[in-house]
């Protein structure tokens, strides 16, 4: 291995559809799991707790990039840069993709990819100047999972998804990482798609995958939504009530759900996965309407959107790194019982 070093790390382009998107070195960085923590660093700007917060990325060569636009959907099924990927079983490698965490489990801070913000990093969402908190509702301390999202997805708002009748809710599809581990905020992993779940929040389809770790010592037993049921009892049904209640200590009415809040499983998802990636490769040529999305990315050369790294630094820098905390801990200790 250590003869051909020296061609792996000579720097190479892949391309996807339209675009040409390019790649780190090879044989630079390991697989998946905790070493493809190695490939992405995160830096901090801003007081945690805080309105001027920012979570920055870099890639491996310390060059500033998006996660929304930057990272790659999909983990290779035979390599990753070079190096091979473990695998639970060989048949699975259209299941596994990259995985942003944005909310560790048990926590309640609303942390999540800014995606109107240049470079999209991960802040802590608020409303009416106010940070935002996940209510703790009886049994559940915050977020059930590790919270985060797919890279290179988009639920488009203006294309009506055809099994909800709803439009996309502007946002990558959300991820909820089943496994043993709690995460860190930024933290990016390779998992293993189950299923998904589809919440209707205010006439917007908001798609939930389910996912496991490729590490998680159970990742092994789980290949379909069926085996969440058989060795994670409970879970899938305290992750239906939780997406449901989860904004009524806010005075909001419970979320609906379509297909009566049943999981659909593996194969569908990587259809509505599909459809997402399609729908943000339209974002990023500017082949349709995206609003106030941000689209600046560093690696997606064929894009209008793209920027050099002395462009992605200088806009780094020009964010505000002011302390001005504000904290709400009691957010994190009061405790919310819903009757029937």
């Amino acid at each position: 291995m250590r003869t051909l070093l020296p061609l792996l790390r000579t720097a190479w382009a892949c391309r996807v559809g339209p675009f040409v998107v390019a790649r780190p070195p090879r044989g630079a960085s390991a697989g998946p799991g905790s070493r493809t923590m190695a490939k992405y660093h995160r830096e901090e700007r801003g007081q945690p707790r805080s309105p001027s917060y920012r979570l920055f990325l870099k890639n491996e060569a310390g060059h500033y990039i998006s996660p929304f636009h930057d990272i790659p959907l999909k983990v290779d099924s035979k390599e990753e840069n070079g190096i091979p990927t473990k695998r639970t079983r060989n048949d699975e490698s259209e299941s596994l993709f990259n995985m942003i965490v944005e909310v560790p489990r048990w926590t309640n801070a609303k942390m999540e990819i800014a995606t109107e913000e240049p470079l999209n990093p991960i802040k802590q969402d608020a409303k009416n100047g106010k940070l935002r908190y996940v209510a703790n509702i009886f049994p559940h301390k915050g977020y059930i999972w590790n919270y985060g999202a797919l890279p290179q997805t988009w639920e488009d708002p203006h294309q009506k998804d055809k099994n909800t009748d709803c439009c996309g809710d502007n946002d990558p599809i959300d991820v909820c990482e089943i496994g043993s581990k709690v995460l860190s905020c930024g933290e990016v992993i390779h998992v293993k798609i189950l299923g998904i779940l589809a919440l209707i929040d205010q006439n917007e389809t908001d798609w939930k995958l389910i996912a496991i770790n490729v590490n998680d010592p159970e990742a092994s037993k789980l290949h379909d939504i069926d085996d969440v049921k058989k060795y994670k009892p409970g879970y899938l049904e305290a992750t239906v009530n939780w997406f449901r209640f989860y904004k009524v200590p806010e005075g909001k009415p419970e979320n609906q759900f379509a297909f009566n809040g049943a999981f659909k499983n593996k194969a569908f998802a990587l259809e509505v996965i599909k459809s997402a990636h399609e729908c943000w490769k339209a974002l990023l040529l500017k082949k349709c309407d995206g609003g106030a999305i941000n689209c600046t990315n560093v690696q997606v050369s064929s894009s209008p959107f793209h920027c050099t790294q002395e462009e992605a630094r200088s806009l780094v820098e020009s964010v505000s790194s002011s302390v001005n905390k504000e904290s709400n801990e009691d957010a994190d200790q009061t405790w919310h019982f819903l009757g029937e």
